[in-house]
């Protein structure tokens, strides 16, 4: 009987989730929609389409709080409702134009996804009796029981179609992922939302505000098994991780920090657990919490902010990119958290929560958010340094080879960003269908330095290739190294009558393919090195290239040999050059 009242009361639970926000349930019952459409056919691309359903959802959640927090009447809710769905509207109408989402259209959202969802945890306590971190920990509660429970139901309702598709009668794959659909965008989202506290308004002396913030301080209590977890393991993992990170500074303060590219992220990251971990054991009173929240925060400060400070001093080498904006950002926002956190008591903490959503805002509203300044920065950059080389005159650009192998390098990196975030359209003097080699007199690949030793290569995904004038295609893989070895025969090829064959020899470090008549004559040979060899100036450790930078042809007046490259790995040492390849093999009788 317990049992089926523990269910019977999820059910209401659920249902008075449903009923408390109508806007985001009615959101995600759309999205499970878009998905199952999508899951069944995927022929049609749905993601900007549900990526407006997620804001209009979390929008949903947030006028909802507000409601419940500051407001009273029936009328008021609904104005708010209008308002979150007037919103959402307004974003499909900026993302609905687009080809398709881009990087800078959706890290925009992703951030003020991130912006709504801290607002939904510091609006409804805002000059409450109901610190944020209780509503922190209530949330944080609420997240690790649904995906709990989620898993658990998906774990047992995939064993019943497992079952059923072995037992009883073939199942369709696609029902695991309609079932995750439904159990994570429906039931998880939710029970999420279920388990989330209606806060008190801030009536004195109200019964009803009572109860409201009787049930909050109940929902927000640390289970013990966290308080364990949190205390005795993750806050003395936290504590000496930063002791070796103080150590780190203090040895390489006079050289290695300031261009450890690693540490940059990996200090973000710190900086990022030590501020949730703060949170969570803000109510704990167990000796390592409370030397935790003294020692710690203070100690996060001058991490962050020397990693602050090389991350400024990497934009002479690379510029300013979004990433390394948000990681400047980032690193401002931790130091005046850690400072908050040493010099405010814990019920405070709401105030950090505050400049977390007004750091956020500020890096997607323009002209100071980080696209805009990222892009700015880089234009700017890469015209510098052409104008430094008299390559920019009168909005055209004159090709230059001869240029330092660093100014190569500002180019080549200025270049590929603006490509990745489709920010030269905004260059005036740039065409649309430019070629970086005519247009800057240098290949993108040609390597500034000598210290690389591999380097990977992979043809263009999707790219056609051209076969005309050639009889046969054939596949291999090539392999050499300077050893001797053997020779192959790939194929036979027959024209008019005659038949020949295509071979492949390796030999004193060199591959050779070649064709060979019935008396064992070559008729056309094309060395793979030679081909190689174009590519050991390449830069980039990974790149995709292009077919006609893929492609090798040889020919004569009796036949013709095309090497299309599909992915090469090359590794260079002081002594030989390592070559293992996969590529097509056009070859041609005349």
């Amino acid at each position: 009987m317990r049992r089926i009242e523990k269910i019977g009361n999820t059910l209401k639970g659920l249902n008075a989730a449903v009923s408390r926000f109508p806007v985001t349930a009615a959101f995600l019952l759309a999205i499970a929609i878009l998905n199952s459409i999508d899951i069944a056919d995927d022929t049609k691309d749905y993601f900007k389409y549900i990526l407006v359903l997620i804001v209009g959802s979390v929008l949903g959640a947030v006028f909802q709080v507000i409601y419940e927090r500051f407001f009273y009447k029936s009328f008021a809710r609904l104005i708010l409702t209008g308002t979150a769905l007037l919103l959402t509207f307004g974003y499909y109408l900026i993302i609905e134009p687009l080809p398709r989402v881009t990087v800078e259209a959706g890290m925009r959202t992703i951030v003020a996804l991130f912006v709504l969802f801290i607002a939904f945890l510091l609006l409804p306590v805002v000059k409450s009796r109901i610190s944020f971190n209780e509503s922190f920990m209530a949330a944080f509660k609420a997240l690790f029981i649904a995906l709990f429970y989620s898993l658990v139901l998906y774990a047992g309702v995939s064993i019943i179609i497992a079952g059923i598709n072995t037992l009883l009668f073939p199942v369709d794959s696609d029902a695991y992922a309609h079932a995750a659909n439904i159990i994570f965008v429906l039931f998880a989202t939710i029970y999420f939302l279920a388990l989330i506290p209606v806060y008190p308004k801030g009536k004195e002396n109200d019964e009803e505000d009572i109860r409201k913030e009787e049930i909050a301080h109940s929902k927000a209590v640390c289970p013990r098994f966290l308080e364990v977890l949190i205390s005795y393991i993750i806050i003395p993992l936290t504590a000496v991780f930063t002791v070796i990170l103080l150590i780190y500074i203090i040895i390489n303060i006079g050289g290695r920090f300031w261009t450890d590219n690693l540490l940059e992220p990996m200090l973000v990251a710190y900086s990022i657990v030590v501020i949730i971990v703060y949170i969570l054991s803000s109510r704990l009173n167990n000796n390592f919490a409370m030397l935790f929240k003294k020692i710690v925060p203070k100690a996060m400060i001058p991490i962050v902010v020397f990693q602050t400070v090389a991350s400024i001093l990497k934009i002479s080498d690379s510029g300013i990119t979004h990433s390394r904006y948000y990681a400047i950002l980032y690193g401002i926002f931790a130091a005046l958290a850690g400072i908050a956190f040493s010099i405010l008591p814990v019920e405070k903490n709401g105030i950090v929560a505050a400049m977390l959503i007004v750091f956020s805002t500020i890096s997607v509203v323009p002209p100071v958010d980080a696209f805009t300044v990222s892009r700015i920065n880089q234009i700017n950059r890469l015209e510098d340094v052409l104008i430094k080389n008299n390559m920019l005159q009168n909005n055209q650009v004159t090709p230059n080879s001869s240029l330092s192998s660093e100014d190569k390098q500002k180019i080549t990196g200025a270049i590929n960003y603006l490509e990745k975030m489709e920010y030269t359209k905004y260059i005036s003097w740039l065409p649309e269908d430019y070629d970086f080699y005519s247009t800057f007199g240098f290949s993108r690949y040609d390597l500034p330095d000598k210290d690389r030793t591999y380097i990977n290569l992979v043809l263009e995904q999707g790219a056609p290739v051209n076969i005309e004038g050639y009889d046969y295609l054939f596949r291999t893989s090539i392999f050499f190294a300077g050893q001797e070895g053997t020779t192959e025969q790939l194929g036979v090829i027959e024209k008019d009558g005659v038949k020949y064959t295509l071979n492949k020899k390796v030999s004193g470090g060199v591959c050779d393919i070649y064709i060979s008549d019935q008396a064992g004559n070559t008729v056309i040979s094309a060395s793979t090195k030679e081909f190689f060899e174009r590519f050991e100036d390449y830069s980039s450790i990974s790149t995709v290239i292009s077919v006609e930078e893929a492609t090798y042809r040889v020919e004569n007046g009796r036949a013709s040999i095309a090497i299309v490259l599909q992915i090469l790995d090359m590794e260079q040492n002081s002594d030989t050059t390592y070559y293992n390849a996969e590529v097509y093999v056009l070859a041609g009788i005349k």
